[in-house]
């Protein structure tokens, strides 16, 4: 007979990874389904290698599983329904919810949830298929961002005049896209914020720095955008973890941008501020249970991104730990192409952003190149 486990996990990368062993130090089992057979979180706990848009697979960890939650918001809802339907089982063991899961999959419908709540957001509008370049109406600049599947800036282009506008016809022009007003933002903000039976809680406000639209590094802000952050996440509906992304603008006045239902890059420093982190909160709200009010100290957390020619990332660890405040967390992926997100640090404490990106500097130098 097949084992059980408490919870499951579609997608099997670093966010699944560090959820589950959250869990296991809770004394959870848990299952990830991930079409790789080496993924992250298969290092760490027992896997089902399949793809996620096959009903059968996610029957099978729907079956095994008490609960089940999402590492990423791309898996088909009709795939999952139909898993549901499959292994009988009904749709309130998932966290988040499938129509919250099914708003966020569509960036149009998370603008419009938005809106109905009141919440701040630019302006956006449907690019219908067919539709000539003139007629988006919008005044140059403007961002088009496809619809459905984009993140880390995959789907986005920026669009200046009209010539670029003409050029990316071919992409937008065959429907699934949308166009949005440029924002002249000051800066990004994000903020982590769980939504659940006992309430709403909400981790510290973090600037968000992205290089070539993915996130680089985090450090607490001066600003508090909970009001904000918290709104949007009770729009698109609990109970769930919810990664809220915010411009902040000149003026003080902070626009939503996009919401992801799970753990996101910009909670990574809740690993090490001495409070819950967002993993641990993660499955708590999967599970049903109860959650602290998240508290803890300043950290800034810094991306480590694959590059050309990379040795032992142990090397890199070495030299980045010559500051032995810093804490480096390895993903376990197996190539580290460029701009893969293979880890990332954390520095706790004063100057933590300037002792964050010097460390960082360490890591490559010696990672780079060495054997």
């Amino acid at each position: 007979m097949n084992q059980s486990f408490d919870l499951g996990f579609l997608g099997g990368g670093q966010l699944a990874r560090m959820s589950i062993q959250a869990a296991q130090r809770m004394g959870l089992s848990c299952l990830s389904l991930d079409p790789d057979e080496n993924s992250p979180a298969s290092q760490v706990s027992q896997s089902i290698s399949g793809s996620l848009d096959d009903p059968a697979r996610i029957a099978e960890i729907i079956r095994r599983c008490d609960r089940v939650t999402f590492e990423n918001e791309f898996v088909p809802i009709g795939a999952v329904r139909e898993a549901l339907r499959e292994a009988n089982k009904a749709e309130e063991m998932f966290c988040p919810s499938l129509e919250a899961l099914e708003t966020v999959q569509d960036k149009l419908l998370q603008r419009k949830a938005y809106e109905r709540a009141g919440v701040s957001v630019p302006r956006a509008a449907p690019i219908p298929e067919g539709a000539a370049s003139e007629g988006l109406g919008f005044e140059l600049p403007i961002v088009l961002k496809s619809r459905f599947g984009g993140y880390d800036g995959k789907g986005t282009r920026t669009i200046r005049d009209q010539g670029e506008l003409s050029a990316q016809s071919p992409v937008w022009s065959n429907g699934g896209w949308m166009a949005e007003e440029f924002v002249p933002f000051r800066r990004e903000l994000a903020q982590m914020v769980l939504v659940f039976s006992g309430g709403v809680r909400a981790f510290p406000t973090m600037v968000s720095v992205q290089v070539d639209h993915v996130c680089d590094h985090v450090f607490p802000a001066d600003t508090n955008a909970t009001e904000v952050a918290v709104a949007a996440a009770e729009a698109i509906g609990g109970p769930g973890l919810f990664g809220v992304e915010m411009f902040e603008m000149d003026d003080g006045r902070i626009l939503v941008n996009e919401i992801a239902p799970r753990p996101h890059n910009s909670g990574h420093f809740t690993l090490d501020w001495g409070g819950i982190s967002q993993f641990e909160a993660h499955v708590r709200v999967a599970m049903g249970l109860p959650v602290a009010e998240p508290r803890g100290g300043d950290v800034c957390m810094a991306n480590l991104l694959g590059i050309e020619n990379a040795g032992d990332h142990k090397n890199g660890m070495r030299a980045a730990m010559e500051d032995p405040d810093v804490r480096v967390h390895w993903y376990g992926k197996s190539h580290a192409r460029p701009g893969r997100k293979m880890g990332h640090l954390n520095v706790p404490g004063e100057n933590c952003v300037l002792r964050a990106l010097d460390a960082r500097e360490r890591f490559f130098a010696a990672w780079r190149g060495g054997s």
